[in-house]
């Protein structure tokens, strides 16, 4: 059932476990003297005490708690709290009636070493309570964003929410903006249920905290994703109602941490803003998983004594990535903060995305600068676009990693200029769309499937249509891979009244059985619950179970003789629905081609063996799916001729149709994607010399950037190298596959490594890096005099002689608007154009 409550009792309750306590404390670090101090395991976790030698809180920062209320007479709380306001009663104090709120509180701000109780990260504090919340720890996003709101025009730094929903609104996206023009932090629970994180967590301005356990791991309860800024302890022993303290646990323990941290660093640095806070808080964290940021700890355990205490901090915490190499790790759905050293610099990040769509880019930077990106896809596409400061860009993506390189447009730019980076990512619309209307509805095939849908904008409404040929059983199953989606069915009998199942609440599944269907057309409706009608960064999956009694349309074709002729790119269904039946089909290749033959949509349980003869009935190949498997295929070469294929079963079946297809793509020069390509040419020839050679998928893929071992081992075979001489980097050693040709290259002077003493095998090759190589290997030293021929080329440039010659020799050319580019990726059809050209 769709809800729009915030859940935040389902925060607080869920157990934790011990608390890692870290390295050892510093030998002169502070302590407080606090009774239940000893409990308080999670500010040895963040070394608080190191931090305590610097600065305790001097009550300068307000802190509003939006919560269920604070404990008023709370002896550890009373002499630290300011006036709050009560949203639920206006005319009651903000009394907590839950806890919650109280437990938080004393994370903050309980009264340090006055012998009572724990002592709070901050000894002197404001702490504002608001009391939004009702005693179940439910309410409602109007209240929460004029709780927001209430701490804002009323004196607060810093709001605390350790509470959450799973939907975004527009709504609350504008309250924390509001938050943010107005320079107040805003820092969020990411929550407790293993799923996403919630809002307003997720929101880019707001710092997202996740929690960890004894081991320096994240919870498997805190939720996780691309919105996760760093993680706190995750169970604290803290102040309860009754006046008492008590242990619990979950990311809203953990939320308050970050929130004190905060506090201490602005109390220190008050001319620094929310964006900076953020950052120094991300710098300062401590690296858990692999290096950098990840979905589950984001940049790390919170340090609050790197935080106060650390004062030779980089301009730039991602340095050293200026080569692909070393790129550093950022999400695709949230903010960063780096600096270019000068235009020298080049900036290298990676960013892993969990589906297909669309990465936009939103630059700040203090200077009126142009900057570059080039974005290689998970795919290996190249795109570059240029960006000013204010502006977004969009980059498509595939699921899986990404990399981005940026760099200045004025490579000649001396001073230091820090930047702002933006992400949000937008899923992919899915390929059943337009579909929103039900006369718009998708024709499914009439037959059992697994369908992947996408609420990919505001309203979206997803009709499919499902074909009902003959009777039989229908289920359908409705489930989503996120708790922002809170899905709702509808089916429908066309001319029929319809029913709609929503019994389960945010990411539960919705099943419905129909027991018989008749033959015609029914129709299936899938939308988010109202309230959750924006687009939502996951996928649903609707599951269609159709049992029927079929026929097969192929029969009779038991012997060869009886073959059913097929077309390339064309699926057939069929049945082996008797004792020792056998399904053979033919079907001819008219010129050499890449032939994938795939029998899919096997029925659960079953084997299917798939055996391939040629024109005369020879065995050719063969394939067995395992029984855990829906799919079985062959793939390869094959040259023009007739072909047969004989599909048998490990048993019989007859209520569900398997899928056999040829899909045939024509080959040239061995490869499946060069015909057309204006690269064609080259790739053909420089293949038929075993100058080159593809993937073994057979595709080269002209459009992929190639790299330093790629373009090395090209030049090697071209120029038929023999002589090694002895090499030693770092980086490479003599298993990696082109070790012997980058050897060679190196003794015939084309190619040497960098000063670090590394060769960067995959670091992608630049135009200028090609053409200089190319240059080597001619024996071109390059010309002094002359005018550059591009104009993006100064005089002064490094590579300015070489491009002269090449350029006047004919081997290189530019843009249709006189630049040359130096500094973009050379793609694998560049590079063997231009070879190509020098070899003629």
């Amino acid at each position: 059932m769709g809800t729009s409550a915030i859940k935040k009792s389902v925060i607080a309750s869920l157990s934790g476990l011990a608390l890692f306590l870290g390295c050892a404390a510093a030998a002169y670090a502070a302590t407080a003297n606090d009774p239940f101090y000893v409990k308080q395991t999670n500010l040895q976790q963040i070394r608080m005490e190191e931090a305590w030698e610097t600065a305790r809180g001097q009550a300068g920062v307000t802190i509003a708690i939006v919560d269920t209320g604070v404990q008023l007479s709370h002896p550890d709380l009373k002499p630290n709290l300011v006036p709050g306001v009560n949203l639920i009663d206006p005319s009651l104090p903000p009394e907590d009636d839950n806890g919650h709120g109280t437990n938080v509180a004393g994370i903050i701000g309980a009264v340090g070493n006055n012998d009572r109780g724990v002592a709070g990260m901050l000894w002197r504090t404001k702490l504002m309570p608001i009391k939004a919340l009702e005693g179940d720890g439910a309410g409602d996003e109007q209240r929460l964003g004029e709780a927001i709101r209430y701490a804002v025009d009323h004196g607060a730094k810093i709001v605390v929410l350790s509470l959450g929903l799973n939907k975004y609104s527009a709504y609350m996206s504008d309250i924390v903006r509001y938050a943010e023009e107005k320079e107040v932090l805003l820092v969020a629970a990411t929550g407790n249920e293993g799923n996403r994180v919630k809002y307003p967590a997720a929101y880019s301005t707001v710092l997202a905290v996740g929690g960890v356990n004894a081991a320096g791991k994240a919870d498997a309860r805190s939720n996780s994703g691309l919105e996760v800024d760093v993680v706190a302890p995750w169970n604290v022993y803290t102040t309860a109602m009754g006046s008492t303290y008590e242990y619990k646990d979950g990311t809203s323990m953990a939320a308050p941490q970050v929130a004190a941290a905060a506090a201490l660093l602005w109390e220190r640095e008050p001319r620094l803003k929310p964006h900076d806070i953020r950052q120094r808080i991300r710098h300062t964290a401590q690296d858990l998983n692999a290096e950098g940021w990840d979905a589950a700890t984001g940049h790390g355990l919170l340090r609050v004594d790197r935080l106060l205490n650390e004062r030779s901090l980089q301009p730039d915490m991602y340095e050293p990535n200026d080569r692909k190499d070393k790129a550093k790790a950022i999400s695709v759905s949230n903010e960063m903060a780096a600096a270019f050293a000068s235009g020298a610099d080049s900036d290298w990040y990676y960013a892993d995305s969990p589906y297909e769509g669309t990465v936009n880019l939103t630059l700040t930077m203090g200077a009126a600068q142009e900057l570059l990106v080039q974005h290689v896809d998970a795919s290996g596409q190249l795109t570059t676009k240029s960006i000013q400061g204010g502006q977004t860009v969009p980059f498509k993506v595939t699921k899986g990693r990404s990399y981005f390189q940026l760099q200045l447009a004025n490579r000649s730019y001396k001073e230091l200029l820090p930047y702002r980076i933006t992400t949000f990512f937008e899923i992919y619309r899915d390929p059943f769309e337009d579909n929103d209307k039900q006369y718009k509805a998708y024709v499914l095939p009439g037959r059992s499937q697994t369908v992947k849908g996408t609420f990919h904008q505001y309203h979206d409404t997803d009709w499919y249509q499902f074909p009902v040929e003959s009777s039989g059983t229908l289920k359908v199953t409705l489930s989503a891979d996120t708790a922002r989606i809170d899905a709702v069915l509808l089916i429908q009998r066309q001319g029929e009244k319809s029913v709609t199942i929503d019994l389960g609440d945010d990411g539960v599944s919705e099943v419905y059985t129909i027991p018989e269907v008749f033959q015609g057309n029914y129709y299936i409706r899938v939308n988010n619950v109202k309230e959750y009608e924006n687009p939502i960064v996951g996928e649903y999956t609707l599951n269609i179970q159709y049992d029927a009694k079929l026929v097969d349309p192929n029969e009779p074709n038991d012997r060869s003789y009886q073959a059913t002729a097929v077309s390339l790119d064309t699926e057939y269904g069929g049945l082996l629905d008797k004792a020792r039946d056998a399904d053979w089909y033919q079907f001819e290749v008219e010129e050499e081609s890449y032939i994938q033959l795939v029998t899919d949509d096997i029925p659960q349980h079953v084997q299917m063996y798939m055996t391939l003869y040629d024109g005369t009935l020879r065995p050719m190949g063969s394939s067995m799916n395992e029984m855990s498997e829906r799919r079985q295929q062959l793939n390869g070469k094959f040259a023009p001729g007739r072909y047969y294929v004989k599909l048998t079963a490990s048993r019989e079946f007859d209520h569900q149709m398997y899928q056999f297809s040829v899909r045939a793509k024509p080959l040239t020069s061995g490869f499946i994607d060069i015909r057309g390509h204006w690269g064609e040419q080259a790739i053909a020839a420089l293949t038929s010399r075993k100058v080159i050679d593809g993937y073994g998928d057979y595709t080269f893929q002209p459009n992929r950037p190639i790299t330093r071992a790629e373009a090395t081992a090209v030049l090697s075979r071209a120029f038929g190298l023999s002589t090694s001489k002895s090499i030693s980097y770092y980086d490479l050693n003599t298993t990696h596959w082109a070790y012997d040709y980058i050897a060679r290259a190196s003794q015939a002077g084309m190619i040497e490594g960098y000063p670090d003493g590394t060769f960067a095998p995959d670091q992608p090759v630049t135009r200028m890096e090609m053409t200089a190589m190319l240059a080597r290997s001619l024996n071109k030293a390059g010309k002094v005099r002359g005018q550059s021929p591009f104009t993006d080329i100064p005089d002064s440039y490094w590579g300015a002689g070489l491009l002269k010659q090449m350029k006047g020799d004919g081997l290189i050319d530019g843009y249709a608007d006189g630049s040359f580019r130096p500094d973009q990726q050379a793609t694998r059809a560049e590079f063997v154009q231009l070879l190509f050209t020098s070899l003629r």
